[in-house]
Protein backbone atom coordinates (compact mmCIF):
# COMPACT_ATOMS: atom_id res chain seq x y z
CA UNK A 1 0.00 0.00 0.00
CA UNK A 2 1.35 3.64 -0.92
CA UNK A 3 -0.42 5.77 1.85
CA UNK A 4 1.43 8.51 3.15
CA UNK A 5 -0.06 8.18 6.33
CA UNK A 6 0.48 4.63 7.22
CA UNK A 7 4.39 5.61 6.10
CA UNK A 8 5.17 8.47 8.14
CA UNK A 9 8.37 10.10 6.39
CA UNK A 10 9.72 13.24 7.54
CA UNK A 11 6.06 13.99 9.24
CA UNK A 12 6.81 16.06 12.40
CA UNK A 13 4.89 13.70 14.69
CA UNK A 14 3.01 16.34 17.27
CA UNK A 15 1.39 13.69 19.52
CA UNK A 16 0.29 10.34 19.61
CA UNK A 17 -1.52 7.32 21.16
CA UNK A 18 -1.65 3.52 20.79
CA UNK A 19 -4.39 4.22 18.15
CA UNK A 20 -4.15 7.88 16.61
CA UNK A 21 -1.17 9.93 15.43
CA UNK A 22 -1.37 13.82 15.10
CA UNK A 23 1.02 15.66 12.45
CA UNK A 24 1.64 18.99 11.71
CA UNK A 25 0.47 19.65 7.92
CA UNK A 26 2.98 21.04 5.32
CA UNK A 27 1.05 24.22 4.02
CA UNK A 28 2.66 27.72 5.11
CA UNK A 29 -0.81 29.88 4.99
CA UNK A 30 -2.36 27.64 7.80
CA UNK A 31 0.75 27.84 10.00
CA UNK A 32 0.05 26.03 13.32
CA UNK A 33 -2.70 23.77 11.42
CA UNK A 34 -2.40 19.45 11.86
CA UNK A 35 -4.14 16.39 11.14
CA UNK A 36 -5.08 13.67 13.07
CA UNK A 37 -5.70 10.11 11.91
CA UNK A 38 -5.79 6.45 12.87
CA UNK A 39 -2.97 4.67 12.82
CA UNK A 40 -4.75 1.75 10.82
CA UNK A 41 -5.62 2.33 7.77
CA UNK A 42 -9.36 3.71 7.13
CA UNK A 43 -9.99 4.98 3.79
CA UNK A 44 -12.90 7.11 5.63
CA UNK A 45 -14.16 8.46 8.92
CA UNK A 46 -17.26 6.09 8.53
CA UNK A 47 -14.55 3.27 8.87
CA UNK A 48 -13.10 4.45 12.04
CA UNK A 49 -13.77 1.91 15.33
CA UNK A 50 -14.96 2.92 18.17
CA UNK A 51 -11.95 2.68 19.80
CA UNK A 52 -10.30 5.02 17.09
CA UNK A 53 -13.05 7.62 17.31
CA UNK A 54 -12.02 7.55 21.25
CA UNK A 55 -8.60 8.05 20.58
CA UNK A 56 -8.78 10.76 18.00
CA UNK A 57 -11.04 12.48 20.39
CA UNK A 58 -8.17 12.13 23.35
CA UNK A 59 -5.68 13.88 20.82
CA UNK A 60 -8.06 16.56 18.90
CA UNK A 61 -8.14 17.96 23.00
CA UNK A 62 -4.49 17.55 24.01
CA UNK A 63 -3.68 18.97 20.06
CA UNK A 64 -5.60 21.83 20.70
CA UNK A 65 -4.22 22.57 24.36
CA UNK A 66 -0.79 22.29 22.62
CA UNK A 67 -1.99 25.19 19.83
CA UNK A 68 -4.02 27.48 22.35
CA UNK A 69 -0.34 27.63 24.12
CA UNK A 70 2.24 27.93 20.78
CA UNK A 71 -0.50 29.62 18.51
CA UNK A 72 -2.82 31.72 20.92
CA UNK A 73 -5.55 31.54 17.78
CA UNK A 74 -9.00 33.16 18.03
CA UNK A 75 -10.90 30.15 17.06
CA UNK A 76 -10.52 26.64 15.00
CA UNK A 77 -11.92 25.13 12.11
CA UNK A 78 -12.34 21.28 12.36
CA UNK A 79 -13.29 18.85 9.70
CA UNK A 80 -12.67 15.53 7.56
CA UNK A 81 -12.76 15.70 3.84
CA UNK A 82 -14.44 12.48 2.81
CA UNK A 83 -14.00 10.65 -1.10
CA UNK A 84 -12.24 13.05 -3.68
CA UNK A 85 -15.67 15.18 -4.59
CA UNK A 86 -15.99 15.73 -1.01
CA UNK A 87 -11.58 17.17 -0.99
CA UNK A 88 -10.12 13.86 0.04
CA UNK A 89 -6.59 14.40 -1.39
CA UNK A 90 -5.22 10.64 0.86
CA UNK A 91 -7.50 8.00 0.74
CA UNK A 92 -6.69 7.72 4.88
CA UNK A 93 -9.34 9.65 7.23
CA UNK A 94 -7.84 12.25 8.60
CA UNK A 95 -9.13 14.95 10.45
CA UNK A 96 -8.07 18.58 10.08
CA UNK A 97 -7.63 20.97 12.95
CA UNK A 98 -6.90 24.42 11.88
CA UNK A 99 -6.34 27.14 14.05
CA UNK A 100 -7.53 30.78 13.23
CA UNK A 101 -7.10 34.18 13.56
CA UNK A 102 -8.93 37.47 13.81
CA UNK A 103 -6.04 39.49 11.74
CA UNK A 104 -6.49 36.76 8.54
CA UNK A 105 -7.84 38.38 5.42
CA UNK A 106 -10.90 35.25 5.69
CA UNK A 107 -11.67 35.66 9.19
CA UNK A 108 -14.66 35.14 9.89
CA UNK A 109 -15.52 32.54 6.88
CA UNK A 110 -16.14 29.26 8.10
CA UNK A 111 -15.51 25.58 6.63
CA UNK A 112 -18.97 26.40 4.98
CA UNK A 113 -18.17 29.57 2.89
CA UNK A 114 -17.47 28.21 -0.41
CA UNK A 115 -20.51 26.19 0.19
CA UNK A 116 -22.78 28.97 0.27
CA UNK A 117 -21.60 30.82 -2.79
CA UNK A 118 -24.60 30.68 -5.45
CA UNK A 119 -21.76 29.83 -8.03
CA UNK A 120 -21.44 26.28 -6.79
CA UNK A 121 -25.19 25.56 -7.12
CA UNK A 122 -25.40 22.49 -9.24
CA UNK A 123 -27.65 22.72 -12.15
CA UNK A 124 -30.91 22.67 -12.29
CA UNK A 125 -32.58 19.31 -13.85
Amino acid sequence: MDCPFCQLVDEVVLIENDLCIAIQTRDPVLLGSAMLFPRAHRATPFDITADEWAATRELLLALRDQIDRDHRPDGYNIGWNVGAVGGQEVEHAHLHLIPRFADEPLAGRGIRHAFKQPSNARPRM
